[in-house]
């Protein structure tokens, strides 16, 4: 990397600059957030049932005493032997978040279309304490737009997204937001897919802030080129010894 060294003052004077940027841009994100909570809701009157480590578990029951709940909808197809890597990125950041989450009202679930056993046994190998279930023999997953059949993606472009387009996966990853209110009825109120909810990944927030940047160079060119299930990752690898571990790190 080339980068021109300046004296502390042209720094100073530069990072001043482009903080002006990120003011404006926090701003319009405030607008954007407003708005986001401003969008219309939809009614959720499917019964969906899914199963969860007692048996099965309806929607409502993943909100438990809470009035919001977040679903990750997390890949992982029936006959996979592991959840998505990607998908394992974002949710390596939901443990640290929940204990935070549940104190202000919002309850957290992941759901897949793997059986219960396969996902307890990955959960488990993970060290992941967060709420998943199964969505298996369920509409869940077609009905929110991240399964599709094989039949779906031989006819050519399906929904994702909010747009149409082709696939290469029957999986595709997204979040989505629900509200229950004082009846018990249940509202979808927002759904984010791709890239839309990639900011719920802490290590990108500080990946974005270092001279390199997510530095994904390739083949890929996205998190597959690097990240790795963080059980995974060798010990010998280029980088692996980079900073100092805490005291309570293997």
């Amino acid at each position: 990397m080339k980068h021109p060294i300046v004296s502390e003052s042209e720094w100073f004077a530069a990072r001043r600059h482009h903080l002006l940027r990120e003011k404006d841009l926090l701003r319009q994100l405030d607008e954007l957030r407003q708005q986001r909570r401003e969008l219309p809701w939809v009614r959720v009157t499917k019964p969906y049932v899914f199963t969860g480590p007692k048996g099965e578990e309806t929607l409502a029951d993943l909100f438990g005493e809470c009035s919001q709940l977040i679903i990750q909808h997390f890949m992982f197809a029936p006959d996979w032997v592991e959840g998505c890597v990607g998908c394992s990125f974002q949710a390596d950041h939901v443990d640290s978040s929940f204990v935070h989450l549940r104190h202000h009202d919002v309850a957290f679930a992941a759901v897949s279309r793997a059986p219960y056993v396969k996902i307890d046994a990955f959960r488990r190998r993970m060290g992941w304490q967060f709420h998943w279930v199964s969505s298996q023999g369920s509409d869940f997953n077609f009905d929110f737009g991240v399964s599709f059949t094989a039949e779906d993606l031989a006819r050519g472009a399906v929904s994702y997204n909010f747009e149409t387009r082709e696939l290469d996966s029957e999986e595709m990853p997204g979040v989505s937001v629900f509200y229950r209110d004082e009846t018990g009825a249940i509202f979808r109120t927002y759904s984010a897919y791709g890239r839309s909810a990639e900011h719920l990944t802490g290590a990108y927030n500080y990946l974005d802030m270092a001279p390199k940047g997510r530095n994904e160079t390739g083949p890929a060119f996205d998190l597959t080129d690097w990240v790795r299930h963080h059980d995974r990752y060798e010990s010998t690898a280029p980088h692996s010894r980079c900073g100092r571990r805490g005291s309570g790190e293997r």
